[in-house]
């Protein structure tokens, strides 16, 4: 079973940058089942195409735009990610629409999806992330670790 962990985001846009700092973290702190590949996909959107095929399960760390408090965390899976002209769902939500979209007209959208995130407060210009949602990665990076141990991939604390 071939997991990926996605994160996507802006590191000069502030909470936007959620994603891409939640892989650093990650990354930082533990070490992974060989079957899972952790990547900062930044921004680039249909690019990242190539890296889906051959994936069972998906999961995407992202900031959100879902109309709640800022730093609320959310957990979203199968048909509740939205796919390409459903309402905008992340701060750069068409990059990931179209990926979503493309992947499984190619018939490589990985079976499961799920995708953690939390409500941005800003996403200006800007090399930190607001407080709320500094705090609120502490939250997403629990959730990727349960998810992960779930799927029976847990991850080990780095030495």
């Amino acid at each position: 079973m071939a997991i990926l962990v996605l994160g996507l985001g802006n590191l000069v846009m502030t909470d936007d940058a959620l994603g891409s700092r939640t892989i650093m973290e990650l990354e930082k702190r533990y070490r992974f089942p060989e079957q899972v590949a952790l990547l900062d996909g930044g921004t680039l959107g249909l690019d990242l195409l190539p890296r889906l095929e051959g994936i069972d399960r998906l999961l995407v760390i992202d900031a959100l735009q879902m109309g709640a408090d800022p730093g609320r965390v959310f957990r979203l899976d199968g048909e509740e990610v939205p796919r390409a002209f459903a309402n905008k769902l992340s701060v750069h939500q068409m990059g990931l629409q179209d990926l979503l979209a493309v992947a499984e007209l190619q018939g490589h959208l990985p079976a499961t999806l799920v995708v953690w995130g939390a409500q941005s407060a800003s996403i200006e210009m800007g090399m930190e992330m607001t407080s709320a949602v500094n705090a609120a990665m502490e939250q997403v990076i629990a959730g990727v670790v349960q998810e992960l141990t779930e799927w029976g991939c847990q991850p080990r604390l780095a030495a």
